[in-house]
């Protein structure tokens, strides 16, 4: 052999050396990232994605009592200074089916649900226009920080663009009062809508004839 073959091959064999040795180290590498003995490329064989635990919800009977009637009451509205009067479930702007007003949406005709008739049942009630109008409200609402849910931010026009103009000058304004007093106070954790702590939101606590707390 050469002297020239012989250098040739000495490079060979350290090249197959370190290619074999990062090889080694590769395996080592992904199966210490959860291969276990099987393909390391593989998906595990079983995605673990447990159910959301906490979150807290809003009370229906405070909703329907006291926030609903506010989308359907005749309120002043102000577009770049000019005076007119509205509802917020008006057909251009939130109504459920012609509304123009993104995804907050009022079913104008939804019926209040008596809920002192044992027949309407958390399942019954949620087939209900007030409970479309119940969701869809929740649906604008950071509990964890009610003064920047757009259920309010909108109608304020705070940071954000409002088609239908400011209608809440501050926080002071009687229907904001009403709605960031429902915002900020959910149900206990780990009960439903229709928990009966939404009594304490009324004065008297009775949900069929107390008066809307707002403070």
């Amino acid at each position: 052999m050469t002297l020239e073959s012989r250098v040739i091959a000495s490079r060979g064999a350290r090249r197959l050396a370190a290619l074999s040795l990062a090889a080694v180290a590769a395996a080592a590498l992904l199966a210490s990232c959860g291969g276990g003995g099987s393909n390391p490329l593989d998906n595990p064989p079983d995605v673990q994605n447990p159910g959301g635990t906490g979150g807290q919800k809003l009370s229906f009977a405070y909703f329907q009592r006291c926030v609903n009637p506010i989308f359907l009451a005749q309120l002043q509205i102000n577009q770049n200074g000019v005076i007119s009067i509205n509802t917020c479930a008006a057909s251009g702007c939130h109504d459920n089916t012609v509304g123009t007003g993104g995804a907050f949406r009022v079913v104008q005709s939804a019926q209040p649900v008596d809920l002192s008739n044992g027949a309407n049942t958390p399942d019954v009630i949620r087939t209900t226009d007030m409970y479309k109008n119940y969701y869809s409200a929740a649906g604008e609402v950071f509990i964890s920080s009610p003064a920047q849910s757009r259920l309010l931010t909108k109608p304020m026009v705070n940071g954000v663009l409002h088609g239908g103009g400011l209608i809440f000058e501050n926080l002071q304004d009687p229907n904001a009062r009403l709605i960031q007093y429902w915002m900020s106070r959910p149900m206990p954790a780990g009960q439903d809508e229709f928990s009966t702590a939404a009594a304490n939101m009324f004065t008297p606590p009775d949900i069929n004839t107390g008066a809307c707390n707002t403070q």
